[in-house]
């Protein structure tokens, strides 16, 4: 009709999405770039980084692996989410929402196995500690690794504190000179709140007692049990919002994307990881529909 004039919008990239998709891969970025430093940074203390070969020395698990290997996975993915979003690279931002997707994915699998498995979950577990236990005094990290287990979950060894007679220096064998034997260390003791100063010799000689006399001085309970324990109280909340936050994307997404567009959806993402993916996946729909257009 004269006089009237029809307007067409035409599709545009979201810039409320794009810059806070990269705000917060900068965030992402500069913690995992914090944590590998602080990994290699350890190695380098260690001398790890001048001769290699230290890596495969220590029997138990070098705490620092985690801080690598951790760092070096969120670098890649911070890196790849921000200059994704700055540059509207799709490439980036599909490699940024799957590999982000597979680490979901994988930690709600992880969690299913565990539960299925539990028995076998449950021998592993209880060899990973023992081999923990026997390279105690090899590595700083370590020592303060098994000390925070033992003081966090009231713990004492694998399945008791017996599981220290693994160790060199508290096995009970009339061989052993060191002043430890028959002991365990410190983060074994029932701490006394009254006490101000730490007591690092209170596991001394503790297991030469007998056991109704040590549950008074140490924890007599094993890390496997309190940890299974602890993992009862908190796994089914866990679990239970993981399940529901995977069910409702899968429920309210279309085929093509992970996630509903801003505009239709009525329910938000629980999940920082689900949260990510759904900002990456909007955005590439957004680029998308704005190249359909030239």
């Amino acid at each position: 009709m004269p006089g009237k004039h029809q307007q067409f919008q035409e599709p545009e990239v979201g810039c409320c999405g794009k810059y806070f998709l990269f705000g917060f891969n900068i965030i992402f970025w500069v913690l995992g770039a914090l944590f590998l430093a602080i990994g290699l940074w350890a190695w380098g203390e260690k001398g790890v980084l001048s001769n290699i070969s230290a890596l495969t020395d220590l029997g138990g698990l070098d705490p620092v692996w985690l801080f690598v290997v951790v760092g070096a996975i969120m670098s890649v993915l911070g890196f790849a989410g921000c200059i994704g979003a700055l540059r509207e690279n799709t490439f980036l931002l599909k490699f940024f929402s799957v590999f982000l997707g597979l680490i979901f994915f994988l930690e709600l699998a992880t969690g299913i196995l565990a539960f299925v498995f539990k028995d076998w979950i449950r021998d592993q577990l209880n060899l990973f500690i023992n081999n923990n236990v026997k390279a105690y005094r090899d590595d700083i990290d370590l020592q303060n690794l098994i000390d925070f287990a033992q003081e966090y979950w009231s713990c004492c060894g694998a399945r008791g504190p017996n599981d220290w007679n693994l160790n060199i220096y508290f096995n009970c064998t009339d061989l052993n000179p060191s002043r430890e034997r028959c002991g365990v260390p410190f983060s074994c003791c029932v701490r006394d709140p009254a006490e101000d100063v730490l007591n690092t010799q209170c596991g001394y000689d503790i297991r030469l007692k007998l056991e109704l006399e040590q549950q008074g001085s140490i924890h007599t309970k094993g890390c496997v049990g309190q940890f299974e324990k602890w993992l009862q109280d908190n796994l089914i909340v866990v679990a239970g919002v993981l399940v529901g936050v995977a069910l409702l994307q899968v429920w309210h997404s279309p085929l093509p994307a992970l996630c509903p567009r801003p505009a239709t959806s009525s329910h938000l993402p629980f999940a920082l990881q689900i949260f990510g993916i759904c900002l990456a996946q909007n955005l590439v729909s957004d680029i998308k529909a704005v190249k359909a257009n030239w």
